[in-house]
């Protein structure tokens, strides 16, 4: 099922990590902080994760968590 308040021309593609982060701050940011307006912080951040997660294991992130 589809979620309704997504707008995919405006977030891209989004994965597991990216709508986990977008959920974090819809749950704890008070009603304060725009996940779509904070795309592009968001992104750099999973993807500096993901960077991380990938030089400590020395595996790729699996594809569910990696768009």
């Amino acid at each position: 099922m589809a979620d309704q308040t997504q707008q995919p021309a405006a977030t891209g593609q989004e994965d597991y990590l990216d709508k986990g982060v977008d959920a974090a701050e819809k749950k704890f940011g008070g009603g304060k902080i725009d996940p779509a307006k904070q795309r592009s912080t968001n992104e750099k951040i999973t993807d500096k994760a993901r960077g991380m997660f990938e030089k400590a294991t020395g595996k790729d992130v699996p594809d569910k968590f990696s768009n």
